[in-house]
């Protein structure tokens, strides 16, 4: 008979707090590495225990680091969270580049049934995006895109479907400044995915945007990287030019039915596991995200940069507070610089607003037992593993190296996963121990609990339960089984998201600056 799971966990072993495996009732009595601990109130699973008596301002440890300050003297087997723990100053030795890892040792002969598209990348899926270059050309986007249901589809097996790209800009903002270049590339990087066959733009015709002026100039471009699209068919149209909203509509449809046996004309074959671009995330946190889902996702993006493939790190301000774990695993110190910098720009950033960054922690976070920014960045970037920081990107960039790669984006979820996905990812890894039902069409998105009775409360949304770990599965073993997962869904498994149909609402571009 396999061991009791312990009572509460101790995550290192210099930490002067544990988390609840269970949740205690008060008085009850356990011991960690040999000293006896008595809970003096009711810890609730998932929340702190103090393992020891800790002064008044004391640094409290976590994971092997500071989490923050005690705000008053806390008691052996007291309760640690809001009430008596706060961020305060912390004091980060980045280290650049100090510590950084050799390459793993190579995985070879891993592939996944993928399409592979004409400029070498390789696909998971197989869309047509409808994409809306201003908020004016939404409806007119969304009524195109839904004229193809299922039973319109049905005569074309190999398409999943067609999306409408729709969002709240594209006007009203500086002519090529950093909101106008972040939407293009993000718009850019959608309708040259690999995930997306074909695509269609619609403008109203005025808009500020880069490719309303092409509307505007009644020019047809071809988006770098978008060989795939169908020769003599336009790209864009306009409403304006058109004549307003039903001619676009039946124009829109036209088209679409054009592209519809071209796109389909596709094919799954062998690709090499060195193809996938794998976007890692976290949303709707607790305490078991840095124990369990989290480390198990690392796991997994280890193995996925040991075969040759990309792994993107995301939410910026949920790096904050543990970048000095990135900064010393950087290739070099520019690296390390790189992602310093958008630190600061977004300690600047938010204080222009009366805003900390460690208002990050969501209420839902704090009630699953998150105190801090920097609690919840530690546990966060154990979705980066152990493998070397080769780059720093912008929003919505693409890549250009190999391995781990940090991508600066904001911690809300479909903003981040949106900003990954126009950068090219193919595959989302998404961890969540309150319960978050997300989707990211054209990108399926595997949904990883942290723990079990969230995955038993809510097993229609999520794919894969690593609150298994708390019953003595191995980090490394669940990291395994997520990786094989990776590749099935790779390869045209159905993810619980997309069972469900979720994705088309949850294309949310990240844009900074005034609105005109």
């Amino acid at each position: 008979m396999p061991p009791a799971p312990p009572s509460v966990i101790q995550l290192h072993a210099a930490d002067n707090v544990a988390v609840a495996a269970k949740t205690l009732a008060r008085g009850e009595d356990f011991s960690v590495g040999g000293g006896a601990v008595t809970a003096a109130a009711e810890v609730r699973f998932g929340h702190k225990i103090a393992l020891t008596a800790i002064a008044a301002g004391a640094p409290i440890h976590k994971y092997g680091q500071v989490i923050g300050y005690a705000t008053r003297a806390i008691s052996l087997g007291e309760h640690v969270h809001s009430h008596n723990l706060h961020l305060g100053e912390l004091h980060l030795d980045y280290a650049s580049a100090s510590e950084t890892p050799a390459p793993p040792a190579p995985i070879t002969g891993r592939t996944f049934d993928g399409y592979l598209r004409a400029d070498g990348r390789a696909g998971t899926r197989n869309y047509i995006a409808v994409i809306s270059t201003v908020n004016c050309s939404a409806s007119v986007a969304k009524y195109v895109a839904h004229a193809f249901d299922e039973r319109r589809l049905a005569d074309f097996p190999n398409i999943d479907g067609v999306i409408p790209f729709t969002h709240q800009s594209g006007c009203a903002m500086q002519f090529g400044g950093d909101a106008h270049q972040t939407l293009n590339r993000v718009m850019a990087g959608i309708a040259r995915h690999p995930n997306i066959g074909g695509y269609l733009l619609i403008g109203l015709g005025c808009e500020t945007g880069a490719m309303g002026y092409l509307v505007q100039q009644e020019r047809l471009v071809q988006l770098d990287g978008s060989a795939d699209q169908p020769a003599g068919a336009p790209l864009i149209l306009s409403m304006q030019d058109q004549g307003g909203t039903a001619k676009t509509i039946e124009a829109g449809v036209a088209r679409l039915v054009e592209m519809l046996p071209r796109v389909n004309d596709v094919r799954r074959q062998a690709i090499p596991a060195s193809e996938i671009v794998l976007a890692t995330e976290c949303g709707g946190s607790d305490a078991y995200s840095g124990v369990t889902a989290n480390p198990a996702v690392g796991a997994a993006a280890d193995r996925i940069v040991a075969a040759g493939g990309i792994s993107m790190l995301a939410e910026t301000p949920e790096i904050f507070g543990a970048e000095q774990l990135l900064t010393r695993r950087a290739i070099n110190v520019a690296v390390a610089d790189k992602l310093i910098e958008r630190i600061e720009w977004w300690k600047s950033y938010v204080g222009m607003f009366g805003v900390q960054l460690d208002n990050n922690p969501s209420p839902g976070n704090k009630e699953g037992g998150l105190t801090t920014i920097a609690e919840k960045s530690l546990g966060a970037v154990a979705k980066a593993g152990g493998t070397a920081l080769v780059d720093v990107l912008q929003y919505a960039e693409a890549p250009t190296a190999r391995g781990l790669m940090v991508m600066d984006t904001p911690g809300y979820d479909p903003a981040s996963v949106t900003g990954m996905v126009a950068g090219g990812a193919n595959v989302v890894v998404f961890t969540t121990g309150r319960g978050s039902c997300f989707g990211c069409k054209p990108t399926p998105s595997i949904k990883i609990a942290t723990n079990t009775p969230m995955y038993e409360r809510m097993v229609d949304d999520m794919d894969i339960n690593a609150g298994e770990i708390l019953q003595g599965v191995s980090v490394d073993a669940m990291g395994a089984k997520i990786f094989e997962e990776i590749l099935a869904v790779a390869s045209g498994k159905s993810t619980k998201s997309e069972a469900l149909g979720i994705g088309e609402e949850e294309f949310v571009p990240w844009l900074v600056g005034p609105t005109l």
